[in-house]
C-alpha cells in the first residue's frame, strides 16, 4: 500500500485539482496544509511515506534530510526546477525526483495587479470603505510614467508586453542584458543607476542567486524618486528587507507591493504588517486554479509513470 504525502497544500485544493482516484486503489493519500520545515519533525511526518508531493520551494529538502527519510522513493515537485531540493543528495539516497509543467503566465498577471494596487491605494481604499469612510488618499496615473524592469526573462518579458497599453515608457537593466534584448521587448537599456533613479514603477524579475541576493539595498532605494513605487514578485531576498522597511518608513519611496518574503509564511509579528504604504500578497503570483490543475494533474501522471517503472519528467537522472 503506497503512502503518498502531499505537503504545503495551504488552500487544501490538491484533491479537487486532479483525479487521484486514477491511481491504484491501494494508494493511501495524506494532505498537509501547514508548512513544516524543521528537519526532525518533518522526517517524522514523512516516516512510512513512499511518495512525497511538494510545492516548489515551500518545504526545503536539504542534504541532511535525506538520511532521515527512510522509505521515501519518489519526490514529485511542481515545476521543472526546485532550488530548495538537493538533487544530488536525493540521487545518492536512491530517490527519484520528478517535476511538472508550469504555465508561467500567472505571475506576470499578478504583477500588474500589484502595480495597479500600489498606484491606486486599492487595499487602503477597501479598508476605508469597510469602515464607512470615503476618498482618503489620492492615486496616480500609469500613463506617461516610466516602468523600470529589473530582468527581462520570461516574467519580465510578459510584464513588458502590457506596458504599452498604458502608454508607459520602459527602461530595463540586468547584469547581462544587451541593448538588443531590451529593444526586442520595447524597452531601452540603461545602467543600474539610471534604472533606480528614473523609474516611477520598478518591477523585479530576476532569479534569486548569490549575485542577486540583496541586489536592491539601501543605496538603490535612496536613489529612487520619493514618488516611486517598487514591486517584487520574484523572490524576497532580492530586496534587502531592513532597507525596504526603512525606505517605506522614512519616505525614501512612496510605496511598495510584494508577493514574496525572506521567510514564508510571513511571521505574524513581522514589521511589514504595520506598513501602511506596503501592499502584500502571500506568494500568490502563481497560485491560480488553472496553474494548480496543471501541477497536481501532472503529479498524478508522474506517480503513475513511476509505479509503472517508466518515470517521466525526471529532474535527477
Amino acid at each position: 500500500m503506497p503512502r503518498i504525502v502531499i505537503l504545503d497544500d495551504y488552500a487544501d485544493i490538491s484533491r479537487s485539482c486532479a483525479d487521484w482516484d486514477s491511481l491504484p486503489a491501494d494508494c493511501r493519500i495524506e494532505v498537509f496544509t501547514d508548512n513544516l520545515v524543521e528537519l526532525v519533525p518533518l522526517a517524522a511526518r514523512l516516516k512510512g511515506a513512499d511518495i512525497v508531493c511538494i510545492m516548489r520551494e515551500r518545504t526545503p529538502f536539504p542534504t541532511g534530510l535525506f538520511s532521515m527519510l527512510g522509505g521515501v522513493k519518489l519526490i514529485v515537485t511542481s515545476g521543472m526546477r526546485n532550488r530548495a531540493v538537493d538533487m544530488d543528495a536525493a540521487k545518492a539516497a536512491g530517490i527519484t525526483i520528478c517535476g511538472t509543467d508550469s504555465p508561467g503566465h500567472a505571475t506576470s498577471e499578478h504583477t500588474w495587479g500589484l502595480i495597479h494596487a500600489v498606484a491606486r491605494n486599492a487595499p487602503h481604499d477597501d479598508r476605508m470603505m469597510r469602515e464607512g469612510r470615503w476618498q482618503t488618499k489620492m492615486g496616480v496615473d500609469l500613463k506617461g510614467k516610466t516602468l523600470g524592469i529589473l530582468g527581462l526573462g520570461k516574467q519580465g518579458g510578459r510584464v513588458a508586453r502590457v506596458a504599452p497599453a498604458f502608454d508607459m515608457e520602459m527602461i530595463a537593466w540586468s547584469p547581462n542584458m544587451t541593448a538588443e534584448t531590451a529593444a526586442s521587448h520595447g524597452a531601452r537599456l540603461v545602467s543600474k543607476e539610471e534604472l533606480f533613479q528614473t523609474s516611477d514603477f520598478l518591477s523585479i524579475h530576476v532569479l534569486l542567486s548569490a549575485r542577486s541576493r540583496g541586489l536592491v539595498g539601501a543605496a538603490e532605494l535612496k536613489s529612487m524618486k520619493p514618488s516611486a513605487r517598487i514591486v517584487n514578485t520574484s523572490r524576497g531576498p532580492i530586496i534587502d528587507q531592513d532597507a525596504l522597511i526603512q525606505a517605506l518608513t522614512e519616505g525614501w519611496i512612496a510605496g511598495a507591493a510584494v508577493d514574496v518574503f525572506d521567510e514564508e509564511p510571513l511571521p505574524v509579528d513581522h514589521p511589514f504588517r504595520k506598513l501602511e504604504n506596503l501592499v502584500m500578497t502571500p506568494h500568490t503570483g502563481y497560485v491560480t486554479i488553472e496553474t494548480y490543475r496543471t501541477f497536481y494533474r501532472e503529479m498524478v501522471e508522474d506517480i503513475q509513470a513511476w509505479l509503472d517503472g517508466a518515470p517521466i519528467r525526471v529532474l535527477n537522472p
